[in-house]
């Protein structure tokens, strides 16, 4: 006689009210299983009477379990030696990432209590359950265990790619979007390996992988200008998703708000790597942005960056000043970061002491005290830089002035003996003193802590391939040459095409508005004088504005006119 459905208990139940199981079928089977001491669900699976999918699904719902598609995990990441091969083997169940006090568990059958409680016995750290599909946890162990076996990490991608995740060692979470089938996912490793790679080779600065309805899209910003270059199979993104962030330590259970993490990468026995990886929920996935952080770029040292040497004197008498602050401004990705560490790295001596605040800390300086902000406990700019004050400091960096708070710190600061340099989001430097008057900051205030003010764009640098342009001398004069200059054997150049660079472009230079503050320009900001008024002083000091450099890059033949009306709105 058939028993009725409610005696069933637990999954068997589940199975049997989602109509997945007959009630007589899951009665036999949970009898079968018990007789031959196999797990219920390996059972099922074993005699091909529900999917291992449509078991998982049934078993996450009933008991509140996590998901995870564990083929987006890599064997040989996760944390190794917590556990003997026979534990993981007697119970099918396998650590997959260690988080603080806890240790995940993946287990095809979230009943399975004895093989949670055998594994916090070994380890001594509390476990937590993370439901798997069957056939898939399987296929994952006897990986892992074969990895073993081989003697630990592997080909992490193309052959001709040497990579050493140095910071990956866990990860977390879910993933409950079905990625398909159980598949080997080394293609997705050395997929993801090879755009690190090709983006480091083609010294970019940003990767993007962007999910879209019907397509996924990866694009590099090279020179400050993104290009599309790859575009996988859209039924790839949730597992491309999954391996950036378990390659940044992020959690990957975690899909509906933004996370933040780090991959670092070894590509040679003297030379790291570092990405910070940011991801955003969009419509139809994850978009995940690294930027790439080199090292090196913050020691290329001050002849490297393009100042013209009127420029440079100025920028290195303001540094070497015991107080006040040296303002450095331009919009997002304009090089503001790397002439900030530039000087730091100039002025780094054992006889000084410098600290720095910093959202994130992109760049590693030996010698000096980098901070991390962390809005979440309450280290803002200002508390930071409050902190900083009582701790004997020669040096202070602030990331950013956004607020009049960490404003009217850094001034007081800058007033009582130490040199503070800091950024701000302006587009020349007489716009800066109208921003910081607007926060609410007071003219002399402003007049008698600045020192110099820096503003700054990146232009694309052109390739050794240039061609002459031949321009009319009436539009050159347009553009603010001068006719001696048109009439000296004054040579334009334009992009070119060559297979060593791209649409003609190879590098940026960088190109600088560099305003001491002057008694003259003083007066004028202690009147209250606006932008335009400080700019017409500037000029009359001789400062070049951000226009004016960018065409003495124009008739160097360092870049091109096009790229300058690019770069400064032609202003």
């Amino acid at each position: 006689m058939a028993a009725n459905p409610m005696q069933l208990s637990g999954l068997a139940r589940r199975l049997v009210d989602d109509h997945l199981l007959e009630n007589s079928a899951a009665r036999e089977a949970s009898i079968e299983a018990s007789k031959t001491r196999v797990p219920f669900v390996t059972h099922l699976v074993q005699k091909k009477l529900v999917s291992p999918k449509d078991i998982a699904n049934a078993a996450s719902e009933e008991f509140g379990t996590p998901l995870l598609d564990i083929t987006a995990l890599d064997p040989e990441v996760i944390p190794r030696n917590l556990v003997d091969e026979k534990l993981i083997r007697a119970n099918h169940a396998i650590p997959i990432f260690h988080r603080g006090n806890r240790l995940f568990v993946a287990v095809s059958d979230p009943t399975n209590r004895q093989a949670l409680d055998e594994i916090k016995f070994q380890t001594g750290v509390s476990t937590e359950e993370v439901l798997v599909e069957e056939n898939k946890l399987t296929a994952f162990i006897d990986a892992y265990l074969e990895s073993l076996e081989s003697g630990g990490l592997g080909d992490l991608g193309n052959d001709d790619v040497d990579l050493d995740l140095e910071a990956v060692d866990e990860a977390g979470g879910t993933e409950e979007e079905d990625a398909g089938a159980a598949t080997d996912d080394t293609p997705v490793v050395r997929f993801i390996n090879k755009m690190l790679m090709d983006a480091i080779r083609g010294n970019s600065s940003d990767l993007h992988f962007e999910p879209f309805e019907k397509s996924y899209r990866v694009r590099f910003r090279t020179d400050g200008v993104l290009h599309e270059v790859a575009r996988p199979p859209v039924n790839l993104a949730p597992r491309i998703s999954a391996r950036l962030k378990v390659m940044s330590q992020m959690d990957i259970s975690e899909r509906r708000v933004p996370q933040d993490g780090r991959i670092k990468l070894k590509i040679s026995k003297s030379k790291s790597i570092d990405f910070r990886v940011n991801t955003l929920p969009v419509l139809f996935g994850e978009k995940l942005c690294l930027r790439i952080l080199d090292p090196s770029s913050a020691k290329m040292g001050i002849d490297a960056l393009g100042y013209e040497e009127d420029q440079k004197a100025l920028y290195l008498e303001a540094l070497h000043r015991p107080q006040g602050m040296f303002l450095v401004t331009g919009p997002t990705g304009s090089g503001k970061t790397v002439s900030l560490y530039t000087g730091l790295n100039i002025l780094n001596t054992p006889e000084l002491n410098i600290s720095t605040a910093e959202d994130p800390v992109e760049i590693n300086l030996e010698g000096i005290n980098q901070c991390p902000v962390n809005h979440k406990v309450g280290l803002d700019f200002g508390e930071a830089l409050r902190s900083f004050l009582r701790q004997d400091p020669d040096i202070v960096m602030v990331g950013e002035i956004r607020d009049l708070e960490t404003a009217n710190i850094s001034i007081k600061a800058a007033q009582t003996g130490h040199m503070v340099m800091s950024t701000l989001h302006t587009n020349s430097a007489p716009e800066t003193i109208t921003r910081l008057r607007n926060m609410g900051v007071p003219a002399f205030n402003l007049a008698t802590s600045i020192n110099i003010i820096v503003a700054q764009r990146l232009a694309r640098r052109l390739c050794d391939c240039k061609v002459k342009l031949d321009i009319p001398k009436a539009a050159l004069i347009e553009k603010g040459f001068t006719e001696e200059d048109v009439d000296s054997g004054l040579e334009i150049y334009g992009p070119g095409e060559c297979d060593r660079c791209s649409s003609g472009y190879k590098g940026r230079v960088g190109i600088y508005e560099v305003v001491k503050i002057t008694p003259e320009i003083s007066r004028i900001i202690m009147e209250d004088g606006n932008s335009l008024e400080i700019a017409e002083v500037c000029a009359k000091e001789g400062f070049k504005n951000i226009f004016e450099s960018a065409m003495v890059k124009v008739k160097n033949g360092l870049t091109s006119l096009e790229e300058v009306d690019r770069v400064t709105s032609g202003h």
